[in-house]
């Protein structure tokens, strides 16, 4: 990540502030989500425990919950604002289980479920190796992990812009992992099986303060602890904006590029070692 990490704090304080109007700009999180679990379709499984990792407000808990019945549902997020409102899914007699916790130490026991899930949150951790190790660790043998983050080519052309304002110097959109290397992360943290591809969706935008709100709105902010402070000016900004119209501009509208990496793999019949890196909350079976 050009030699930057991911503050963390910063992370969490942007989606505790983007949880309440969070849905009314989260379309295309939305549709990543639906084609992430439409890939279950084709998935034999019938886990009795499943986990939404970096669940937000809890929109794919429901459609979990209905397409297996008989499991326990429950939602991990980094943001303690998205896990309250996880919570509140659903049916007042079948509200989803949810935790605040941190996908590289996850405060889960070993083998507690049988299939997680994680639409666009991978791109908020700093070592893929420790969440691929920890989810691993989480799942029961014969496991399934399915997930959905964001590659190289996301939002390129603002990174684009800011790069031509800035000398290309300053990082102002967070790095994203190619599918190779995710794919190799998967291999060295003992999955079996793994299978990746990606596909490209651009949303497009009216004027470049509309892509910024929505960005905004979903909690999508620069968070590189070490990132340069005092670059963000209105008149820089002005000066970002007039790039990004002046190359990206198409019948009046701006284009928002977002490379969608899926990727699932299995966990062999044989367990992991046990390591559990924090507070660990056991979870009982569904009845």
């Amino acid at each position: 990540m050009d030699g930057f990490e991911i503050d963390k704090r910063r992370v969490r304080a942007a989606f505790d502030a983007a949880a309440p109007g969070y849905d009314e700009h989260a379309l295309l999180q939305r549709e990543v989500q639906q084609r992430l679990l439409e890939r279950l379709d084709w998935i034999r499984l019938a886990p009795r425990r499943v986990i939404d990792l970096g669940c937000g407000p809890g929109s794919a808990l429901g459609p979990l919950a209905k397409r297996y019945r008989g499991a326990r549902v429950a939602g991990l997020d980094l943001a303690p604002a998205m896990a309250v409102r996880a919570r509140g899914q659903g049916r007042w007699l079948r509200r989803p289980w949810a935790v605040c916790g941190d996908m590289e130490r996850l405060p889960l026991a070993d083998r507690s479920f049988d299939l997680a899930v994680s639409a666009a949150a991978l791109q908020w951790v700093n070592d893929l190796d420790q969440v691929f190790a920890e989810v691993r660790r989480v799942l029961a043998p014969g496991g399934l992990w399915l997930f959905a983050t964001f590659g190289p080519d996301t939002l390129k052309e603002l990174r684009a812009a800011f790069a031509a304002v800035d000398g290309g110097d300053a990082a102002h959109v967070n790095a994203f992992i190619d599918m190779h290397d995710i794919g190799d992360a998967l291999v060295r943290a003992g999955f079996a099986d793994p299978v990746m591809d990606q596909e490209t969706l651009t949303l497009t935008y009216p004027d470049f303060r509309s892509l910024l709100r929505d960005l905004r709105g979903i909690g999508v902010r620069n968070a590189l602890a070490g990132r340069p402070r005092g670059l963000l000016g209105p008149r820089r900004l002005r000066a970002v904006e007039e790039v990004y119209a002046s190359r990206y501009s198409e019948q009046g509208r701006l284009p928002a590029t977002w490379e969608v990496v899926y990727g699932h793999a299995w966990v062999p019949d044989a367990p992991p070692p046990s390591r559990v890196s924090g507070p660990v909350i056991p979870i009982r079976p569904a009845r």
